[in-house]
């Protein structure tokens, strides 16, 4: 199976995607973790993305395709999506790719979450900065303030949570997710769940869409 998971920031889409890909054994694509390794590797990829990151301009899609690409390379695995495609062009061309060798897109499941929710949980969301685990001012803090639970590094805010910039990137998200959307409800492949729910109810409807899914192929 090759599914895709959609979100707009503080939908609990990275946290929904671990939960999954333990419960179910998908190899789990984050694009920010390929773009890390391929950089770090410094393969020929990883080498030209670096230099759009160094000059803060955006990879471009063909180079963001080709990346994600290259770990697709078992058909007897079942991949989860996380991060891509994020705009049209990049869906169509993974279509594109994945036709070339008998496959498609299984699911696609939208995380739906009001705009005011999700600069609500942004404003309260906490990020390990040595590991990347997630915490919640409000609901979730780390046992010791400003330090996280899993590898003792210091928790902090985001720059990219903070309040102009995550409006931005929430504006952002929607005007590249509405297509996105479209494209894969007439490819009749889209789920959409409530993300305004706890976690373990997103988690519990998230099951549910992916078991059904399973029973179908």
């Amino acid at each position: 199976m090759i599914i895709i998971l959609l979100g707009s920031p503080g939908s609990g889409k990275g946290t929904q995607s671990k939960l999954l890909s333990a419960r179910y054994g998908f190899v789990h694509l984050a694009t920010g973790d390929v773009f890390r390794a391929e950089m770090e590797a410094k393969t020929p990829l990883g080498l030209k993305a670096a230099d759009y990151v160094k000059a803060g301009r955006l990879v471009p899609d063909a180079v963001v395709t080709e990346m994600v690409a290259g770990r697709l390379d078992s058909l007897g695995k079942d991949y989860l999506l996380d991060g891509f495609p994020r705009n049209l062009d990049q869906a169509t061309a993974l279509s594109r790719l994945l036709s070339s060798s008998g496959q498609s897109v299984d699911l696609a499941i939208f995380l739906s979450l009001p705009r005011e929710e999700a600069l609500r949980r942004l404003a309260a969301r906490l990020v390990c900065a040595k590991c990347g685990e997630v915490y919640n001012a409000a609901s979730r803090p780390p046992k010791t303030a400003g330090r996280c639970d899993a590898c003792g590094g210091t928790v902090v805010v985001r720059e990219d949570d903070k309040d102009a910039t995550a409006e931005k990137r929430i504006m952002i998200f929607e005007d590249l997710t509405k297509p996105l959307v479209a494209y894969y409800k007439a490819e009749g492949v889209l789920r959409e769940i409530n993300a305004a729910q706890s976690p373990e109810a997103v988690a519990g409807a998230l099951s549910g869409v992916v078991e059904s899914a399973r029973v179908r192929s």
